[in-house]
């Protein structure tokens, strides 16, 4: 039966920080798509409408039902990695989409979504006060093999980002100090084989980063650009659809992975000001969502969510800026893409029903 205790508990502040995004995606693809002559836009639009219908599908379902569903879940996105390796479509060197027919189907991004949900399930049902290393190896097992499949297509960028989703729900189910410190140095000690692990672009990704200038040309040119274009906004941005960088095709992947280096050359410092209040209250909402449930499983969950929307929105503005290395990480509804903005809708749905339910206690 209908509560209308579900209309009272809507979070409407972070209802109205998505649209606002959404918006700015919008008004940002419009300049992007002038500048590539492809009308991406009006895709992303349907994409943005088909999400918010996700959304609110994912919002209306009792969300204490998905520890007893998330190991098939987890099965099924494992599978629709391993086919992406089979039959995937390769666009640009990179293996990650099934086509579908009337859409490409990235599970990558799926992907990130069933790991914070199985996770989840498994924190929720082997609650300790405190893990040590020896007890953390199913969840381990659970991040590393899509991980391990996904760095297969290859896509670092999204395998690294499933570490840190798992990093962040260790950290808040509770981790010793001392095995912090224990998987601190033992990274540190793997450094040099995980280097030689890495496939020849990526090693350049990496040494650009630390130097962009020694190959401007060449593995150094994305980020240079995208520097340029972020500089060039100044305060107030040289107005939209006149970023020289972006307008004249200098700064590549300008609807995807520099999205926000068009924003920033568009609408300067005031208008990342803008996008980043927006994330900050989507992300705000999301902690308080969290700290707020009355049960382990929707505070894991809704935590999760956040930390999933938080590493790429921090990985992709750190690439732009030259402040990380490029990995191809999306920026959560800016950057064009159905499968990035269904996945996305769908973890703001779960966010709404935890708070929901807030009232509810099982």
């Amino acid at each position: 039966m209908f509560d209308k205790r579900y209309i009272e508990n809507f979070d409407w502040w972070l209802f109205l920080a998505v649209i606002g995004i959404m918006v700015i995606g919008f008004i940002n693809l419009n300049s992007a798509s002038a500048a590539t002559g492809y009308h991406f836009q009006y895709k992303q639009l349907e994409w943005y409408a088909l999400g918010l219908i996700v959304m609110f599908g994912f919002m209306c379902f009792d969300y204490h039902v998905i520890p007893s569903l998330a190991g098939y879940i987890w099965i099924a996105t494992v599978i629709l990695l391993v086919l992406v390796l089979f039959m995937g479509k390769s666009v640009g060197g990179s293996q990650r989409w099934l086509s579908l027919g009337f859409m490409r189907l990235q599970p990558s991004e799926l992907a990130k979504l069933s790991t914070v949900m199985v996770l989840s399930s498994w924190f929720y049902k082997d609650e300790r006060e405190q893990y040590r290393i020896r007890d953390l190896w199913k969840p381990a097992l659970l991040t590393l093999i899509p991980a391990v499949l996904i760095q297969r297509q290859p896509d670092l960028g999204t395998s690294l980002l499933l570490l840190a989703l798992f990093a962040s729900i260790v950290y808040i189910a509770g981790i010793r100090w001392t095995s912090v410190i224990l998987v601190f140095t033992t990274l540190m000690a793997a450094m040099p084989l995980a280097w030689k692990l890495l496939k020849p672009y990526q090693r350049r990704r990496i040494e650009s980063f630390l130097n962009p200038e020694s190959d401007p040309f060449g593995a150094g040119y994305h980020v240079i650009q995208s520097k340029i274009a972020v500089g060039s906004g100044q305060f107030t941005g040289m107005g939209y659809m006149k970023g020289s960088q972006a307008q004249l095709k200098f700064l590549p992947e300008v609807h995807t992975d520099f999205a926000f280096s068009v924003w920033s050359e568009e609408w300067g410092f005031i208008g990342d000001m803008v996008l980043l209040s927006l994330y900050a209250i989507l992300l705000a909402r999301g902690i308080a969502i969290a700290q707020e449930s009355k049960e382990p499983f929707g505070s894991y969950l809704a935590f999760g969510v956040t930390a999933m929307i938080f590493w790429q929105m921090l990985v992709n503005i750190g690439m732009v800026t030259g402040l990380m290395p490029v990995v191809g990480v999306p920026l959560p509804l800016i950057s064009y893409g159905g499968s990035s903005v269904l996945t996305t809708m769908m973890g703001i749905g779960l966010l709404l029903n935890v708070r929901a339910r807030r009232f509810m206690f099982h």
